[in-house]
């Protein structure tokens, strides 16, 4: 199994898009086949050959399709077909970064897995997701210079108003900073925060502070082996009232138990590991 992540070189392109991905999954790969992509408020955009499959499911929803996809923010736990070999590269774009592109459907788009002909999208004839994939598995650096060179022209014509900008300023205080105080340091009303919030990102500051904090508990438990876990001091680092309070939140956002997931570990963090981005 290969892959890689790295952030665009481009400075203007890294306004939009946190990083490139690659994941490769040949015959006799060995790993979980049906992994789950926990919640994410980001949007991804899945470039792939056209024949390829993909598949992701969540209790009644299902949605199957071929070729090139968007992943939107999700609040969901997606389970994903990965038993076949495939080759993708993804696109990972910052939170609300797609409210000020051209896309359809109109942005903000949440928990659906929508079609997409890339090459209409970035406006070029000669694009080909052959080709690029091809480059991604052999010359990651030249991939993603390729990318930046393609994303150019279609993020130039983006547009920002004064809810997108307000929105970039609310998004790096969430770690550190109570939502009841972002006002008071942003100069507006709590409420034009959150009308404003929503309105680019298709979710509340809550529910952003929560998907956020989720994947750093994820990355923080994917560090480390199963005897090593101990959640009533997780429960305490990550600022949970009490384990049974953490418990609650695991369940709720990504359907398992702590002791189910620890046995299971069958989110993509845990599969395809939590590459380096370089």
């Amino acid at each position: 199994m290969r892959n890689w992540k790295h952030s665009p070189k481009n400075s203007y392109v890294a306004k939009y898009v946190e990083c490139y991905w690659f994941l490769e999954r040949k015959h006799g790969d060995h790993g979980h086949k049906y992994p789950k992509l926990n919640p994410d408020p980001a949007g991804h955009l899945i470039l792939t050959e056209a024949e390829q499959c993909y598949q992701y499911e969540h209790g009644m929803f299902s949605v199957q399709g071929n070729g090139s996809h968007w992943i939107f923010p999700h609040c969901q736990t997606f389970q994903m077909d990965h038993s076949q070999p495939f080759l993708i590269l993804g696109i990972k774009f910052h939170i609300g970064a797609l409210y000020s592109l051209n896309i359809t459907p109109k942005q903000p788009v949440m928990d659906q897995i929508i079609g997409v002909d890339a090459k209409t999208l970035l406006k070029s004839e000669g694009f080909s997701e052959t080709e690029l994939l091809v480059k991604a598995r052999r010359q990651p650096e030249i991939c993603c210079d390729i990318i930046d060179e393609l994303l150019m022209p279609w993020l130039q014509a983006s547009h920002q108003d004064r809810h997108s900008r307000l929105s970039q300023s609310a998004l790096p205080l969430l770690s550190d900073t109570p939502i009841s105080k972002m006002g008071v340091l942003l100069h507006c009303s709590q409420r034009t925060i959150e009308r404003s919030f929503l309105r680019v990102t298709g979710l509340t500051l809550k529910q952003c502070q929560s998907m956020n904090r989720l994947e750093t508990l994820l990355e923080y438990l994917h560090r480390r082996e199963a005897r090593e876990v101990d959640w009533a001091d997780i429960a305490y680092q990550f600022g949970f009232s009490d384990q049974p309070h953490l418990i609650r939140y695991l369940k709720n956002s990504i359907g398992a138990t702590p002791g189910e997931y620890v046995k299971q570990r069958d989110l993509t963090i845990d599969i395809y590991g939590n590459f380096e981005k370089n």
